[in-house]
């Protein structure tokens, strides 16, 4: 009988852990007025779809890190965001995505960079995590990879959308018309509107044995030139987890998020500052990060289930869900 008891007690206080997720669509310009009611449902019932997917994982007992993937997976096979299907476009009208994973637990890690035909980036970071020796596999080599793993490779233009070419095509002009104003590069790019800089998706979870992890995918940055690499693939700028502290999923430009080290330094805060996930974040996006000139956000997460979505943009797609409750779905700073 004490056997039984002690199992039963043992069931229950595993029953009654917390467990939670958050994902994110993406920073940047997102102007109420670009909304219609109808486009506004879309992306919502899209951010809804993400987040239930991921919770459903975590509720059944399924592990922090496959909560992740699922829920990526979702945004990487929708146009509506900079990731998968949905990438953006390259200066030579092409597409290279980027994508980590972080599992906080064992802080293996695994990542892919400048890949142009692997439907779902996230899955194949996922696979250099659990398969390789490495952290981080670039382009033909991590395609390579792929095919040892059997992964089928597709087209580049799988993800080509109109909406992106049609904004590759707006970023470009500027940069012209900005040539015949005889300002350099850096100066044109500079000023290049937040839209052309910022778009990424992931994805942060706490399961039910107390494990979180952070995984984040990108296309990049619109008219991006010279195989450029963001923030999104390196541990520690734009992914980041650790077992006790807080997992971080970053989304903005994505040279800021490396120079000050944005995921690691919000994780940072909280183990040896001894903060609020909240506050941690807070001050880096908020402070930090605007005092320098980045734009962007993050979603994190820490041992207990408490969420922080901060971001200094206009807006940022985000949702989160924790045990027990409905999703919460906002775009905006309000709502």
């Amino acid at each position: 009988m004490l056997a039984i008891s002690s199992v039963s007690s043992s069931t229950a206080w595993a029953d009654d852990k917390p467990f939670a997720i958050a994902i994110h669509g993406g920073a940047g310009t997102i102007k109420p007025s670009d909304f219609t009611p109808e486009k506004e449902q879309a992306y919502r019932d899209k951010l809804t779809q993400a987040v239930d997917a991921g919770y459903a994982v975590l509720d059944k007992g399924g592990s922090s890190l496959d909560a992740v993937t699922t829920a990526i997976n979702v945004l990487e096979n929708s146009p509506f965001f900079n990731a998968g299907i949905g990438a953006v476009y390259t200066h030579n009208e092409q597409h290279e995505m980027d994508a980590s994973i972080m599992d906080g637990q064992t802080m293996n890690a695994g990542a892919v960079a400048g890949v142009k035909h692997i439907k779902n980036p996230i899955d194949l970071a996922r696979l250099v995590m659990d398969k390789s020796v490495h952290v981080m596999l670039y382009g033909e080599g991590a395609e390579e990879f792929a095919l040892t793993q059997g992964v089928t490779l597709v087209a580049n233009e799988t993800f080509d959308t109109p909406h992106r070419y049609e904004s590759l095509q707006r970023a470009k002009a500027k940069m012209e018309q900005a040539k015949l104003d005889n300002k350099d590069y850096l100066v044109a790019h500079s000023e290049l509107d937040t839209e052309y800089k910022v778009g990424t998706v992931g994805a942060v979870a706490l399961d039910k044995q107390g494990n979180i992890s952070a995984g984040t995918s990108t296309g990049g940055m619109t008219n991006k030139r010279y195989g450029r690499i963001g923030d999104s693939p390196i541990i520690g700028a734009g992914t980041y987890a650790e077992n006790g502290v807080c997992a971080v999923s970053a989304t903005g430009h994505g040279e800021y998020f490396i120079r000050y080290h944005v995921a690691g330094d919000i994780c940072a805060k909280v183990k040896y500052q001894h903060k609020s996930i909240i506050q941690a974040a807070d001050e880096v996006i908020n402070q930090r990060l605007i005092t320098a000139g980045g734009t962007g956000g993050v979603i994190a997460i820490d041992q207990r289930g408490n969420i922080a979505t901060p971001f200094n943009t206009e807006g940022m797609y985000r949702a989160t869900r924790k045990r027990g409750e409905e999703a919460q779905v906002m775009i905006w700073r309000d709502n």
